[in-house]
């Protein structure tokens, strides 16, 4: 169950964040997570939201540089060690994780990982076999 991902590159200046959520929030495109990492002169904001293709046209048109990449998405308790269990998984499977991003749900049972891997169907069947709980494109964004 891969996730589309929305990754946009923006210059390390005042005001660019801000209008990318207010460009997709004019068009009432809803955030479901989101995660930045940044240097001194740029940053890649990377976004999961609730209509990937219609958000990516929009930014596009604005003039920002957006990329598309699939991710998988996981549901684990959210309580101390409920991660380190998932990570063990894909440490034996040999599935090297190339970043990953994290948010609490709605009912602060259950907490999101996002993972970008190298071999993202690898880790899909091996967290399958695991019985680790994949959300799909309409869990996530209902989440």
């Amino acid at each position: 169950m891969k996730i589309k991902q929305i990754s946009i590159f923006l210059e390390n200046k005042s005001g660019r964040l801000a209008g990318i959520t207010k460009t997709l929030g004019d068009h009432h495109i809803n955030i479901r997570a989101l995660s930045i990492a940044d240097t001194t002169d740029f940053g890649i904001l990377r976004l999961i939201v609730g209509a990937p293709e219609e958000a990516i046209g929009i930014l596009k048109a604005e003039g920002f540089t957006v990329s598309e990449t699939d991710v998988i998405a996981v549901e684990i308790p959210d309580k101390p060690g409920g991660l380190s269990e998932i990570l063990q998984f894909l440490d034996t499977g040999k599935i090297n994780i190339e970043y990953m991003y994290a948010f609490v749900g709605k009912s602060h049972e259950k907490a999101v990982v996002v993972f970008r891997v190298e071999d993202a169907d690898g880790a899909i069947r091996l967290l399958q076999q695991k019985g680790v709980s994949l959300l799909s494109s309409d869990q996530i964004y209902s989440y």
